[in-house]
């Protein structure tokens, strides 16, 4: 139990904080998971790459994922939709 008002204050707000982080962070791995599903459609790949890379992008920014693992996962995926042949 905190002793002060303010360590109250700041338990409260880091419980909330990582509900929160949690959260985009589980959205993040479950877009990268539906985009390396992607085997077919070259279009629709790139046009998912570009929304998961900015995603990717925001959670280093926030410091929700370091920079270095939203660099390694970008650089993967760029290479997987890149392997997909054109339709």
């Amino acid at each position: 139990m905190p002793n002060h008002k303010s360590s109250d204050k700041r338990v409260r707000q880091t419980a909330t904080r990582r509900l929160r982080n949690r959260y985009y962070a589980k959205t993040a791995r479950n877009a990268v998971r539906r985009l390396r599903a992607m085997d077919s459609d070259k279009a629709a790949a790139t046009e998912a790459y570009n929304k998961v890379s900015a995603m990717l992008e925001r959670l280093a920014r926030k410091n929700i994922i370091s920079k270095n693992k939203a660099a390694n996962l970008k650089s993967k995926l760029a290479k997987h939709v890149n392997k997909i042949q054109a339709a």
